[in-house]
């Protein structure tokens, strides 16, 4: 070993690079928990002498490599060094590269701890604690300091080729991108001040919320800001965080316009910036229906063996979308998805769904604590982040699926599962013997506390489940790993339970009931995931009011909020609002007439291809019924519960420029926002609704919890999130500068001045609205 490193890398992240070989098998193994492992490593320590070292740091430099990590303890007395590691079910059962894999681990440790103290041999222990039963098995063998120091060198001679690699990419991506220029010879309107913003929350590491029109260029307006501070703030990832597909291609079709000239041509040192693409596993997946398990699929089988070359072939490279990825592992004969979660590791800049930095088993978050990286965080249409987060820190318990897996389970578990059956039982006789909620409904049921006992109930079922599987994986049938992971997940979110979340009870018939454990408050939860990156830009084109943001999402305290000025002006856009229309439920019926006559006058004054939006299904069937009737020379088309994607390409396509007619829609729906109809292919949009989400006892739970927290109870459960939609659903009509359109709302409370003020300020006409 000797002085001046230039790459550091934790032990953990050695071994999987050095010492993983073999298949890959991601088949179903019942194993701890991350607190159950940290409880079980606690458990250890405290088993041992007084003067054991637990978690112990370790560290050791070889040529220009640095090696670091924390021993899990060691006992001088006895000159032993353990490497603990928690397991469920039959040890024997462990595959032999994990094994081998784990032994590595505790090699490099020895060879550290003999050179930090002098030692000329350690014992080298594995422990293998089983949670169930708290049973340690001993792995033991001694090894000479000499034996250990080869060992260390030989793996970091395997690693240091690709260090070295590393280290001359980074230098030359940072110094590519010192020079990094805008693709196009100026800026859109209001793309350089977004630019500047951006830049400026990097430079600064603070959280920015960004409100910028469509239209400005807000993918690129972003991402050259967060490129061009990538060297100056030793930013070591960007991740680029999209709520759907559309804006996974944005982001791509922007990179590869500041992807610098060089890479187009045959000179190797232009290719300095690494992209990716993450998508799910399903989509990736070159055999379907096949596990991913060396037996089974052929890409598992070798999967490690073959994975140095795909990697290496990979970043010669540096563009991993979805094909470039897929025809890498293809031709080294690897599995697509699991290649694409190597190279997460390996990227500069990665691209995918906002749960991949947000949920609870986040990829992108994982590796960043793991590896310490200072990483910028870009995250596109942030307003629907407050739902996705709620969903991604919510869980339900499926009667229906319990009832079937306990008639089919094997006999050892129908002691814990007959509890859980007797404890589903007594929270719905006690929801039986409650009265409905307030709004009539006897399918839904807020529940007061937790059901604890049922909690404790799941919490053992899916301990026998567990330890049965262990046993006996010839058992893992769909229904009951399903089940499994819908208690685990549960009974996660149940020991973080608090004013952030509720539980209910649907009824959806007879043996069918469901209990939700459901998220009201994101912050909760989303709050470390900002600290734990360096700088995050949270953008749309409506992110008003900034504390309905700041106060769900848990934003820092510091967080900037700016609103960028539209490029469009009044003029292009004719804002109509009829104040002699009630939306309201009770008036339903009442407004089909004046709605369908406006609509009508609208399209006969001017032709062409409208959007009109509503509140429901049962709304819009009403009102097409009515307007089909009245006018049926009108050409009409309708959005249907539930519509594929040919037939939501389908939809449209019908907008084809210079063509007529009106597409009716629901408000929050697919053709509600992402949808890019420019210049004549829609020419206006009626909105007959204020979106606000229906009256019923759960909004009303989540109104008195927000009140508490936040004393903003109506505003942030049905004000907000309805205009919200209305903006994003007017924004389909003007897309660029050169386009022109009307947009008539048609509710008498769009006059109100608390709903005028979360509307777009562009569209004010003097100051005022042009009301009919």
């Amino acid at each position: 070993m000797s002085s001046a490193a230039e790459y550091r890398v934790a032990v953990r992240a050695l071994c999987d690079f050095t010492a993983r070989e073999g298949d890959l098998d991601h088949r179903f193994t019942p194993s701890p928990s991350a607190q159950e492992g940290i409880a079980g490593h606690t458990l250890v320590a405290s088993r041992r002498g007084d003067d054991y070292l637990a978690e112990m740091p370790l560290s050791g430099t070889y040529k220009s490599l640095t090696v670091t990590g924390r021993a899990d303890g060691y006992a001088p007395a006895e000159n032993r060094l353990e490497e603990v590691k928690t397991y469920r079910g039959n040890l024997e059962r462990m595959a032999d590269n994990q094994r081998a894999l784990h032994w590595a681990q505790v090699k490099i440790y020895g060879a550290l701890l003999c050179k930090a103290r002098g030692l000329d041999e350690v014992t080298l222990t594995l422990v293998y604690l089983d949670i169930a039963t708290e049973k340690e098995t001993l792995l033991s063998q001694k090894a000479r300091a000499a034996e250990l120091e080869a060992f260390f060198t030989t793996q970091c001679e395997r690693f240091i080729a690709w260090a070295e690699q590393e280290a001359a990419h980074r230098k030359n991506r940072d110094a590519t991108l010192n020079d990094l220029q805008f693709p196009h010879t100026t800026f859109r309107p209001g793309q350089r001040e977004l630019a500047e913003d951006v830049y400026k929350a990097a430079s600064t590491g603070r959280c920015l919320l960004a409100q910028a029109p469509t239209g400005i260029g807000k993918t690129l307006g972003t991402l050259f800001p967060m490129l061009t501070a990538m060297p100056r703030q030793r930013l070591d990832r960007i991740a680029f965080l999209t709520m759907k597909t559309p804006g996974r291609r944005l982001a791509l079709d922007a990179l590869a316009q500041l992807r610098p000239q060089a890479e187009a041509d045959d000179n190797p040192c232009g290719k300095a910036l690494r992209v990716l693409e993450l998508i799910a596993r399903e989509k990736a997946c070159e055999y379907p229906g096949t596990a991913c398990h060396g037996e089974a699929c052929p890409l598992a089988a070798g999967f490690y063996d073959r994975l140095p070359a795909a990697r290496q072939a990979a970043v010669a490279e540096n563009w991993w979308d979805r094909d470039a990825l897929r025809k890498v592992a293809l031709a080294h004969s690897v599995c697509p998805y699991y290649l694409g979660q190597e190279l997460a590791r390996w990227a500069d800049v990665i691209v995918g769904d906002v749960n991949h930095w947000f949920d609870r088993h986040a990829l992108l978050h994982g590796l960043a604590q793991a590896d310490d990286w200072r990483v910028g965080l870009l995250v596109d249409e942030a307003h629907n982040l407050v739902e996705r987060a709620r969903g991604m820190y919510s869980a339900e318990l499926d009667q229906q699926r319990f009832n079937r897996v306990k008639r089919s389970a094997p006999k050892a578990l129908g002691r814990s599962l007959a509890s859980l059956g007797r404890q589903w039982q007594a929270v719905l006789k006690d929801v039986a013997d409650s009265k409905p909620d307030d709004t009539g409904r006897a399918d839904y049921h807020l529940l007061e506390t937790l059901p604890d006992k049922l909690v404790g109930a799941l919490q053992n079922a899916a301990a026998s489940i567990t330890n049965h599987l262990g046993e006996h994986p010839e058992d893992a049938s769909f229904e009951l790993q399903e089940l499994l992971f819908e208690a685990l997940a549960f009974c996660r979110l149940a020991e973080n339970f608090g004013d952030h979340s509720l539980c209910d009870l649907t009824l959806k018939g007879r043996g069918k009931a469901l209990i939700g454990l459901r998220n009201l408050i994101p912050a909760d939860f989303l709050a470390p995931r900002f600290k734990a990156a360096h700088s995050a830009v949270l953008f749309s084109a409506t992110l008003t009011p900034a504390h309905y943001y700041r106060d769900l999402l848990g934003l820092p305290i510091n967080t900037v909020w700016r609103e960028v000025c539209s490029p469009f002006v009044a003029r292009q856009l004719e804002v109509r609002i009829r104040r002699d229309i009630s939306t309201r439920f009770r008036d339903r019926e009442a407004s089909l007439a004046p709605m369908v006559a406006e609509m009508a006058q609208q399209y006969e004054q001017a032709p062409g291809h409208y959007l009109a939006f509503f509140s429901s299904f049962t709304y819009l069937e009403a009102a097409l019924k009515r307007f089909c009737q009245q006018h049926p020379d009108v050409p009409v088309f309708a959005q249907t519960p539930g519509m594929r994607e040919a037939e939501r390409e389908a939809f449209l396509q019908r907008f084809t420029p210079g063509g007529r007619g009106i597409g009716f829609a629901v408000l929050g729906g697919a053709f509600a926002e992402g949808v890019d109809l420019p210049g004549d292919r829609l020419i206006g949009a009626f909105i007959a609704t204020l979106g606000l989400p229906p009256f019923n006892a759960f909004n009303e739970a989540l109104k008195a919890r927000l009140t508490a927290r936040f004393g903003k109870g109506d505003d942030y459960t049905y004000r907000i999130p309805g205009i919200i939609k209305v903006v994003q659903a007017a924004g389909r009509v003007i897309r660029s500068p050169s386009d022109e359109g009307v947009v008539v709302l048609m509710d008498d409370r769009f006059a109100h001045t608390s709903v005028q003020a979360l509307l777009p300020s562009w569209w004010a006409i003097g100051g005022q609205y042009s009301f009919l």
